[in-house]
């Protein structure tokens, strides 16, 4: 269930992190974070694909109310959704792949990116 780990930080701080990766992943389709962010990260996008595959002003909306960039939102329903409505795929649209330790803390890296 996303939003279940804390990350180390306050709520409000916790969830301006969150919304700021899960754009930029929809933005570019990779990033590069720890894997426990990774997890969170797949989880909210998943969700957002799932709601963008209903275009519909409600969907759109929820959708603004998260994501930070209008054209990220435009983006995703235009192109992201519509790419997974018609292959029928019902989940699984994020990769996490492990990449190792980082070299400063030795904290677990891993790449998440769109299929």
């Amino acid at each position: 269930m996303p939003g279940t780990r804390k990350l180390g930080r306050d709520t409000a701080h916790r969830n301006a992190m969150l919304r700021g990766m899960v754009t930029f992943l929809l933005e570019n389709g990779k990033i590069e974070t720890t894997v426990t962010r990774a997890k969170e990260v797949s989880a909210l996008t998943e969700k957002f694909i799932t709601i963008a595959k209903e275009d519909n002003v409600y969907n759109k909306r929820l959708a603004l109310g998260f994501i930070t960039k209008k054209d990220v939102v435009y983006k995703l329903f235009k192109e992201i959704a519509p790419k997974y409505a018609e292959s029928g795929k019902t989940s699984g649209y994020t990769r996490i792949t492990k990449l190792g330790p980082r070299r400063g803390d030795a904290a677990e890296m891993a790449v998440i990116e769109l299929i």
